[in-house]
Formats: structure tokens, sequence, C-alpha cells
């Protein structure tokens, strides 16, 4: 059944998925090829598509198209085709960190995200059974921590090239949809830990982002390394214009119960009801947000708003 003509999300009608990787690409002024996998229903046509983003992370396989499976497997059963790059920051490249974008490929990742969009229809032909299936006017962009910024710069957000002094805007108008998790906040914030190894951050202004967005972000998701503010994650929300969204997840910190992947030591905050609330939640938001005529994101705040004992609070502006 085409996503467009579903009204709410229903777990117990999940999809078979199919995943392929990598789908490569040459790219120009890429350090390496750009590799992504691609996971999508099996069977199905109209798929709106995801573009997923990875954080910078610590871990050695998650930071790449092979982690956030509990994301990527939700959201395909759901009627997605999710499209992962790994971007050039990710340890498994093991490229030098001390380039002209420094450790995070800050540019680089959002370049990565315009080149996959443009590319729609070679990767849609490069999928074994994918041909012909694709909605490409409903494409939405998702990413966690790095991959939050990614998005946000997608959306509109500004950040000041730390090398040359310059404002760098790389918004993506055919992007349809935004949802950001535990996404870096302002940069006149950023604690010296993280300003000596991720100078791009100092450049962060959410002045300019304003595309209508979901950040969502842990009550929990603070650390004296990036800021000495509890709030630093929430300014996605706070310190841009409406339209947007801000789901507070209610006793979790940055990894939101998971969501890099299954049962993985990075995650602190280790709860499969987080990330089932999560999940459930943004697919809420994002079938709403690419069919205005779905009420799914309504019907899911109206039910958080009437729970006795809710996992998170929803506000928008």
């Amino acid at each position: 059944m085409p996503i467009q003509n579903q009204t709410s999300v229903n777990n117990t009608n999940r999809a078979q998925i199919m995943s392929v990787s990598p789908v490569i690409f040459k790219v120009p002024g890429r350090q390496v090829d750009l590799e992504i996998r691609v996971s999508a229903p099996v069977t199905g046509k109209n798929l709106p598509i995801m573009l997923l983003s990875h954080g910078h992370g610590a871990s050695n396989f998650l930071s790449s198209f092979r982690g956030y499976a509990p994301l990527v497997d939700f959201y395909a059963a759901h009627g997605f085709v999710v499209i992962q790059p790994t971007h050039q920051d990710s340890k498994t490249l093991s490229l030098d960190t001390n380039g002209p974008e420094g450790a995070l490929f800050w540019k680089s990742r959002a370049k990565d995200m315009h080149f996959i969009y443009d590319h729609l229809s070679e990767i849609e032909t490069a999928v074994p059974d994918l041909a012909g299936r694709l909605d490409k006017n409903k494409v939405a962009a998702v990413g966690h921590s790095m991959g939050g910024h990614t998005v946000a710069m997608l959306a509109g957000m500004r950040v000041t090239d730390f090398i040359k002094g310059e404002e760098v805007n790389l918004e993506e108008p055919r992007i349809k949809a935004f949802v950001m998790f535990g996404t870096p906040g302002n940069g006149t914030d950023l604690a010296e830990w993280a300003s000596t190894r991720y100078p791009a951050l100092k450049g962060t202004n959410f002045s300019e982002m304003k595309r209508e967005v979901l950040v969502v972000a842990g009550d929990k998701d603070a650390h004296p390394n990036f800021s000495e503010r509890s709030d630093w994650r929430f300014d996605a929300y706070h310190a841009s214009p409406g339209p947007k969204c801000l789901l507070t997840v209610f006793d979790s910190g940055h990894m939101l119960g998971g969501i890099s992947g299954y049962d993985v030591a990075e995650t602190d905050d280790e709860n499969p009801q987080t990330i089932s609330f999560v999940r459930d939640i943004t697919l809420s938001y994002l079938l709403s947000a690419l069919n205005p005529e779905n009420t799914s994101w309504e019907d899911a705040k109206e039910k958080l708003k009437n729970t006795l004992n809710p996992q998170g609070r929803i506000e928008c502006k």
C-alpha cells in the first residue's frame, strides 16, 4: 500500500524489507568514492525517500552506512526508501582529519546529500527491483548528532567557515521534511574541549534555518565537553524561527534509547521502549510532513497530550 494512503502508524503491518550495499559513486572533489546503502520495502510503489545522515561518533562502524539499524529497519518497513551515505568523517575511512574541513568534513557531509538527491535515478536503477517505485517528489532528511548538523544545513542553518571566515549556505529546497536527533547547539556556547577538536561547530547559526523541522532531543543529553548548558542540544528549536516542533524525550540521553545500533556499547541509555516511542512519533511527523492530508502527526500529538505517564513532550511554534 502506498505510504500516502496511510493515516496512522501501524506496527503490526510492517513490510518485508531489502537492503543493498555498497552502491558506489565517484564524486568530484571527494577524497574517496561515495558509498551508500539502500534499504526499502520489498513491494510497493510511490515510495517516499529518506536521506539518513549518521553521527560522527567514536565507534568504528556505526558511524557509516552500516549503522542506525533500529531506525533504518523501522522506516523501511513502514514504506520509506532509506539511503545512507558513509560520510568522509567516518572512522571506517581513516582519512586525514587535518584538512580544510577539519575532523568533521562538515561541508562534504551536506554536499553528499545534494549529490544523492541529484542522482536518485541512478541509485534507483542500481538497486535490484527498485526501478520505478520511488516518489522523487517526497524526500525527507533525517540525521543524528553530527548528522543532525548536516540536516540542519540542508534546512537552512548557516555555518561560518573557521578557516576562510565566510558564511556557508548549503540549503536544499527540494527536500520536503527534516528530522534532527541530538543536534549540536549554538557555536557561541561551545566548550573549549569541542572548540579545539571541532572548530566548525563554533560557526553554527540557526537564525536562517526557516524550514519546517522536527527537533528531537533527550532531556539528559548534556556533556560539559560540548557545553556547560544542559539545554544546548535544544538550540536548533529555540534559536531558529518557526515553524518548528520540538520532541523532548524524557529520561533519555544522546542515544535516545539506542538509535545508532542494536545492543551497542556506546548506548548509555539503552531502552527499547524509548526507541519505539521515538520511532513512532517521528514516523507520524514524516507521514504528515510529506502528505499534508495525512493526520498522523496531529493524532500523535493528541494521543501524547492525553497519555497519563508520557515518555516525552511535543511543543511547536
